[in-house]
C-alpha cells in the first residue's frame, strides 16, 4: 500500500480529525482513509457513460420536415422445419 505524509496541518484542524475519529470509533488515520474514500468516490461517477457522451455529439443533428426516412417495404418469409 502507498503511504501519503500531509505536512502543516493547523492544531485546530488535527484536533478536529480527533474528535470526528473517535466519534466514529476509529483511528485519526483511520479516519482520514475514510474521508479520502468518500471524496474520490464522488469524483469517480462524475463521468457520463459512453451512450451520453455518444448521444451529446448528435443532439443538434435531426432531420428537418419532409426529410424523414421512409420505412424499408421487405417481406421476411418464416423459416420451414417440416421437412
Amino acid at each position: 500500500m502507498a503511504q501519503l505524509i500531509i505536512r502543516n496541518i493547523e492544531n485546530e484542524l488535527k484536533a478536529k480529525l480527533q474528535r470526528r475519529a473517535k466519534r466514529h470509533g476509529r483511528s485519526m488515520e483511520e479516519e482520514v482513509r475514510e474521508i479520502l474514500r468518500d471524496a474520490t468516490k464522488t469524483e469517480s461517477n462524475r463521468g457520463k457513460g459512453l451512450g451520453t457522451a455518444i448521444a451529446s455529439l448528435f443532439r443538434d443533428v435531426g432531420l428537418k420536415p419532409g426529410e424523414e426516412i421512409p420505412e424499408l417495404d421487405i417481406h421476411i418469409e418464416p423459416a420451414k422445419f417440416d421437412e
